[in-house]
């Protein structure tokens, strides 16, 4: 289907107010993909606290149905599910991680990880749910071992990047792990062997096509084949690589520079998120989301991707997070503002 011939309209849904500050975050809880589930919704802000959104399966409304507070002193920065959907990673400028717990009529934070010499920018989960990565102001990126009984071990201290890193984020398939800096650099992080030691394995910066300034976000499209980057430069990168290659065992399978989208934001752009049907949104300081697709005829230049459509004013101040539902069904977007407010959008063919 050529979503380019669709004459589609992204439309709010609903406006979620209750922080008392810039909203940072938006993370889909991964059950919210099951029909039979109700897709819930974590934002995270600098009022210290992280909300927990749910839609009502009648009304179809969205209500706050718990506030995560009294655990991070300072900014909540990142928020980020596990796999299994129960628990819920926390980075906070407090310079902590929690680790809080879905018991159905109420989250616990049972476990905070200590650490990082200041502010912690994100956190990640792998696809398997066994570790989790944070970085943070100090340069570094930590992995975290998930132990069991609520118990976390630092598993590896990643020193490389010469700045503040602002997004750590696992591949989808596989334990390969980015980091996106204020250095301008992602750096690929690998173990050639499970009990190995990861090491950098790839650095992309300008002489590899990189970014000519800070890095802020990283996504990937289902297939794991291709990684999505927005930076401070104004320009979402595409990346490729031959991920079966590292499937089968062969090694490290390097990233290339695939194109480079420029020109559709005028002021920094703060997220970039792939959908699970391949629709990459962006969320800028210009306070406009836009949408791309593969443009599917590959130009002499090589593989190209267009503009689906730009909603500008999508909110009134800048946009730091757009993520997409894991539900193909209903194109469901989340995004996040500096005006304090959530926001859910809905990509709908116009009437």
């Amino acid at each position: 289907m050529d979503l380019m011939e669709k004459n589609l309209e992204l439309v709010e849904v609903q406006k979620l107010e209750g922080h008392t500050d810039r909203v940072w975050n938006v993370s889909w809880n991964p059950l919210s993909s099951s029909p039979s589930r109700c897709p819930v919704l974590a934002s995270c802000s600098g009022d210290n606290t992280v909300r927990i959104w749910e839609q009502n399966s009648l009304s179809r409304s969205w209500t706050c149905k718990a506030t995560l507070e009294e655990t991070h002193t300072r900014t909540v920065r990142s928020c980020s599910w596990s796999p299994s959907g129960k628990l819920l990673a926390t980075a906070s400028f407090d310079g902590t991680t929690g680790i809080w717990e879905d018991f159905g009529d109420e989250f616990e934070c049972i476990s905070t990880l200590e650490g990082h010499e200041n502010e912690v920018k994100s956190v990640s989960w792998n696809a398997s749910g066994s570790h989790l990565a944070t970085c943070s102001r100090d340069k570094s990126v930590w992995i975290w071992e998930v132990l069991g009984g609520n118990e976390y071990d630092c598993a590896s201290v990643l020193n490389g990047h010469t700045q503040d890193v602002k997004m750590v984020q696992w591949h989808p398939t596989m334990d390969l792990l980015f980091s996106c800096s204020y250095d301008n650099t992602i750096k690929v992080w690998w173990s050639e062997d499970e009990d190995g030691e990861y090491q950098c394995v790839q650095t992309l910066d300008e002489s590899s096509n990189g970014h000519s300034s800070t890095v802020w976000a990283i996504s990937f499209n289902a297939a794991g084949d291709k990684m999505v980057t927005c930076s401070d430069d104004l320009t979402l990168k595409i990346w490729t690589a031959d991920i079966s290659m590292m499937h089968s065992g062969e090694g490290y399978a390097p990233w290339t520079h695939l194109c480079t989208l420029s020109g559709y934001h005028d002021r920094t752009i703060f997220s970039s998120h792939w959908s699970s049907d391949d629709i990459i949104a962006t969320g800028a300081g210009d306070d406009a989301i836009a949408l791309f697709v593969d443009s599917k005829h590959d130009s002499v230049d090589g593989p190209s991707y267009n503009l689906l459509l730009k909603k500008e004013k999508a909110h009134e101040m800048d946009i730091n997070s757009v993520q997409w539902s894991p539900s193909k069904e209903n194109r469901l977007l989340a995004s996040a503002s500096d005006d304090g407010t959530v926001k859910i959008w809905q990509l709908e063919t116009k009437p």
